[in-house]
C-alpha cells in the first residue's frame, strides 16, 4: 500500500483525507477523487482506494463528514444491526451536502491535487457510491472543466424534487459519466432513474447506465451483509474502463 494521510484546508475547516498511488511503478498519473458512502471512512473503503490506484490513478479519499469534527469509525455491522442506518447517521448526513461537497470541498481537493507533483494533466475523474454518487455528479457538474469522467455506483436520489438534486445541473456537465444502479433500490426507483437519464438525454451528457441485476443498495461494499462479489468485479471492470478510456 501507498498511502498519505493528509489534511486539506476548507471554507469549512480541515478535512482529514486519504492519498494513494500506484503500489508499483512510477508517476505522474491522472487524478481521481473518490467520494465515500454513508459509512464514512474505514478499511474496506482505504482497501479500495488501494484498489483503484494500483489501475494507474492518484486516488484521494476525503472524509466528508469534517465538519462534525473527530468520532470514532463505524462498523457496519452494528449501523445496520440498529435496524434504522438513517437515525444513527442522521448528524453525519447533515454535516454535508452534494453541493458542498461538490462545490467548496471540491475547489479544496482540487487545490491540494494541483500541487502536486506527481499528477498527469489537469483532467479528472470522480466517483462516488451511495450518497456519494450525486455528490461526483454534482463536483462534475460544478468543475466542468476538470471533470472528464464521473461515476456513481448504487447512488440515490440522482432526480428527486430537493434543490441538491443533481438532475438538476445535467445541463453543466462535459464529462462521460457511467452510472452503476442497484437492483430493487428504494433511493433510485426505475421512475427516477428515467427522470435522471432523460435530464442527461436533454443535456447531451455522454453517458452509460446499467443496471446490476439482483445487486442491492450498497453491493459493491465488501464489509456491507448485501455485497455481491460477481457485481463487485463487473463495477470494478466498467470503473477502470471509464477512466481509462478518458483520463489514459
Amino acid at each position: 500500500m501507498s498511502r498519505e494521510d493528509i489534511s486539506i484546508p476548507t471554507e469549512d475547516g480541515v478535512c482529514r483525507a486519504f492519498a494513494f498511488t500506484p503500489s508499483q511503478g512510477e508517476g505522474p498519473w491522472p487524478a481521481v477523487i473518490f467520494y465515500m458512502d454513508g459509512l464514512a471512512i474505514r478499511p474496506a473503503l482505504l482497501d479500495m482506494a488501494q484498489r483503484m490506484a494500483d489501475g494507474g490513478f492518484l486516488v484521494l479519499l476525503p472524509d466528508l463528514f469534517y465538519r462534525i469534527g473527530d468520532y470514532p469509525p463505524f462498523d457496519p455491522k452494528a449501523v445496520f444491526a440498529s435496524g434504522n442506518v438513517r437515525e444513527v447517521l442522521k448528524d453525519f448526513f447533515a454535516s454535508t451536502d452534494n453541493r458542498r461537497a461538490g462545490g467548496p470541498d471540491t475547489d479544496a481537493f482540487l487545490a491540494w491535487i494541483d500541487g502536486r507533483n506527481d499528477v498527469a494533466g489537469t483532467k479528472i475523474g470522480v466517483v462516488g457510491y451511495c450518497m456519494g454518487g450525486g455528490m461526483a455528479l454534482t463536483a462534475a457538474a460544478l468543475h466542468p472543466d476538470r471533470v472528464a469522467a464521473a461515476a456513481s455506483f448504487h447512488g440515490g436520489n440522482l432526480a428527486s424534487d430537493s434543490e441538491m438534486s443533481p438532475h438538476l445541473l445535467a445541463s453543466r456537465i462535459r464529462a462521460r459519466v457511467y452510472i452503476g444502479v442497484a437492483d430493487n433500490d428504494h433511493s433510485y426507483p426505475p421512475e427516477m432513474a428515467a427522470r435522471f437519464e432523460a435530464a442527461l438525454d436533454a443535456a447531451g451528457v455522454d453517458y452509460r447506465s446499467e443496471l446490476y441485476d439482483g445487486a442491492a443498495h450498497g453491493w459493491t461494499q465488501t464489509d456491507f451483509p448485501i455485497y455481491d462479489a460477481a457485481a463487485d468485479q463487473r463495477h470494478w471492470a466498467a470503473l477502470f474502463d471509464l477512466f481509462r478510456g478518458t483520463l489514459g
